[in-house]
């Protein structure tokens, strides 16, 4: 009961966010197609609907001009939709090489982990720094070398890999199922979920797992220090 409060408390505070990001990335790409088609053919009445999204991804970025780690994360993003939809094929190719972006994040996450660098840890400190709790900030960096930390960090990280695997698996499937115009509603639907579940369960096993360490230590204060 308490966890459906918070979700609906989150949707809450978020309706205008949740409302313009619909629009642009799942309203007019949609209409776009819909009536472009007719004149330019599918191939390009779907590079012609991929320009709201994409165009709106760079000008948050150029808004908010911070260069860190989330930064990065969201301009390589961009540079992977654009390089996406460069070159030929028709409209299953031009479907299956938008979610190539998705296949690669999810090798970031997982590449990071095999190598013992989880990006979760790097995400997370650069939103802190974003949000300017320098007392939070503090605390979690200086858990870097906990082994109990490192292990969350590298769950969490494995989890967004697979998730993001996950998407990008049942994604493909679709363009081969339904139609094009279905899959510009469906796909980013999709997509929203997918984010939106990943980070509550991370909100949840984050909080779960400091439970946890802080009545370790409480068990053994050796430990702890």
């Amino acid at each position: 009961m308490q966890r459906s409060a918070q979700i609906f408390g989150v949707l809450r505070n978020n309706a205008q966010t949740i409302i313009r990001e619909g629009g642009i990335n799942i309203i007019l790409p949609y209409l776009i197609y819909t009536y472009t088609r007719p004149h330019l053919g599918e191939v390009h009445a779907l590079l012609a609907s991929s320009a709201p999204p994409i165009a709106w991804s760079i000008i948050e970025f150029v808004r908010h001009r911070r260069v860190d780690f989330v930064s990065v994360f969201v301009l390589l993003g961009i540079v992977l939709s654009l390089l996406a939809f460069l070159g030929g094929g028709g409209v299953k190719f031009l479907q299956l090489r938008e979610k190539l972006v998705t296949v690669i994040f999810s090798f970031v996450f997982l590449g990071s982990a095999a190598i013992g660098r989880p990006i979760i840890y790097e995400l997370a400190r650069a939103g802190m720094k974003r949000s300017n709790n320098t007392t939070e900030l503090e605390r979690f960096e200086k858990l870097r070398d906990n082994d109990f930390f490192k292990r969350s960090m590298m769950v969490m990280t494995l989890v967004w890999g697979f998730g993001l695997l996950l998407d990008a698996a049942l994604s493909i499937a679709l363009v081969f199922m339904i139609s094009v115009r279905e899959y510009l509603v469906v796909n980013p639907i999709m997509g929203y979920t997918t984010m939106g579940g990943l980070a509550l369960w991370t909100m949840w096993y984050g909080r779960r797992r400091r439970r946890q360490r802080e009545a370790h230590g409480a068990e053994h204060p050796s430990a702890t220090a």
